[in-house]
């Protein structure tokens, strides 16, 4: 999937818990599907889940978890996972990894997702809360919960490097409306950074909230962009962006970094990660950008 990428199968798992935690050694493993981008991620038991980071750039989200999601989970309504353990670099394998409680349920989906409205509410409450937290030590903004003048060269690097499968110019107009937008006037919030792949629903509802590897103090816009995706329809993705109090300014910000990470997405997974790319064309098409 990646290139540089470290390669990690079940016996390397397997492996690293005898040497390292030998208590959950004996304990059966299952991949988890849909297979995570950033993280190598087993189904340990029945009640833990191991999550092994598989390039590099995502080498300090066990640490970073382990830190920040016993403070956050306590203001949340929603489930967020539990560190259990860390564990570290070995000869077969570079990185810090982590151990945490399995989160009940399934990712969250339109097939899985009973009412799209209490869905919207559910996770915009999620979001409400957590901008609320305060923000004290609160890993600095990154990615598109930057200002968008912070990644305008590398947006326009992806939208032009999608141009063969998608309406370049038509992004390109997404993109230039979201950064003359007022920035965000007010100090950093809390944001997750990655909602749409990460919402886990248990009978039909809003449970959980997993991968917190992108979470930081930024732009609450970046979380304003799930309103572009699969998991709503038109009618609840304005319910939600309502009840985010989400101002015109904020609309266009959110479609700009929507716009960044599905031309981004799109030709970097087009031939590897099929759920991924059915997600950038809907949102693109949410957008209003054709993809040929």
């Amino acid at each position: 999937m990646h290139r540089g990428e470290v390669p990690v199968d079940e016996a390397l798992v397997h492996r690293l818990l005898v040497a390292q935690l030998p208590a959950f050694a004996e304990l059966p493993l299952r991949i988890v599907e849909p297979w995570g981008t950033d993280n190598a991620i087993w189904r340990l038991g029945e009640e833990l889940v191991v999550r092994l980071p598989r390039i590099g750039w995502a080498a300090s989200q066990p640490d970073k978890e382990a830190r920040w999601l016993p403070q956050l989970a306590p203001e949340l309504t929603v489930a967020v996972p539990v560190p259990v353990a860390i564990g570290e670099p070995s000869d077969e394998y570079p990185f810090r990894w982590a151990v945490h409680r399995w989160l009940p349920g399934h990712p969250a989906g339109p097939g899985r997702i009973g009412d799209q409205r209490a869905f919207a509410a559910d996770l915009a409450r999620t979001v409400i809360e957590l901008r609320s937290v305060p923000t004290r030590g609160a890993p600095p903004a990154h990615n598109r919960a930057r200002p968008l003048v912070a990644y305008d060269h590398e947006t326009r690097q992806a939208i032009h490097g999608a141009r063969h499968l998608v309406d370049a110019d038509a992004a390109l107009s997404v993109w230039e409306e979201a950064l003359a937008a007022p920035p965000h006037p007010g100090p950093a919030v809390w944001v997750h950074g990655d909602l749409e792949g990460n919402c886990i629903v248990t009978d039909g509802s809003l449970s959980g909230l997993v991968d917190w590897g992108s979470a930081c103090a930024g732009d609450p816009a970046v979380d304003a962009q799930v309103a572009w995706s699969p998991l709503f329809d038109e009618g609840s993705a304005a319910a939600f962006l309502a009840l985010i109090e989400a101002d015109d300014a904020m609309v266009l910000r959110a479609r700009g970094a929507a716009v960044n990470q599905a031309c981004a997405a799109l030709p970097y997974y087009l031939d590897t990660y099929p759920l991924i790319v059915e997600r950038c064309v809907f949102k693109l098409a949410a957008l209003g950008v054709a993809v040929r």
